[in-house]
């Protein structure tokens, strides 16, 4: 069985000097490779390809049968790492709580430990015949979520 070790390792080796950064390495029980990598202004398919051939003139087919699959991580797919935040700051996100709350919102900033969620909400203040929209700052941490993904709009 091909190890995910030694993919990562190839993948990293074709990554270095590129501005492109690996989300993940799936290898299934029949050998199946999935690579997912992304890049902040999208996944071109000549790169995709590039490093498929790369994958594949540093595994041995000899030794081991693989299906390889190389491609983007994909627009409407939940996050997996950091840079994808670091990404989509000042984007429109979509956030799973675990509780089950759904939050829609700008993504704010984001490091290793939390990210911010800029939401709209409406807020009544004292005296005021109507209520009014408000921005509010939404931290999460990445244990408290299921999910965030790139809202995609079509306005």
């Amino acid at each position: 069985m091909i190890e995910k070790k030694t993919v990562c390792q190839i993948v990293d080796e074709w990554l270095k000097d590129k501005d492109y950064f690996l989300v993940e390495v799936v290898i299934g029980p029949d050998d199946k490779i999935v690579v997912e990598i992304d890049h902040k202004e999208g996944v071109w398919i000549e790169d995709c390809v590039e490093l498929s051939r790369y994958i594949e003139s540093r595994l041995n087919r000899e030794e081991e049968d693989y299906e390889l699959e190389v491609g983007s991580a994909g627009i409407g797919q939940p996050f997996k790492v950091l840079q994808q935040y670091v990404n989509h700051i000042g984007k429109e996100v979509e956030v799973l709580a675990k509780d089950g709350r759904k939050y829609c919102g700008t993504l704010k900033d984001a490091d290793a430990q939390r990210f911010i969620v800029t939401v709209r909400k409406k807020v009544k203040e004292e005296g005021a015949k109507r209520p009014k929209m408000v921005d509010e700052d939404l931290a999460f941490t990445y244990e408290e979520i299921k999910y965030t993904k790139y809202l995609i709009s079509f306005k």
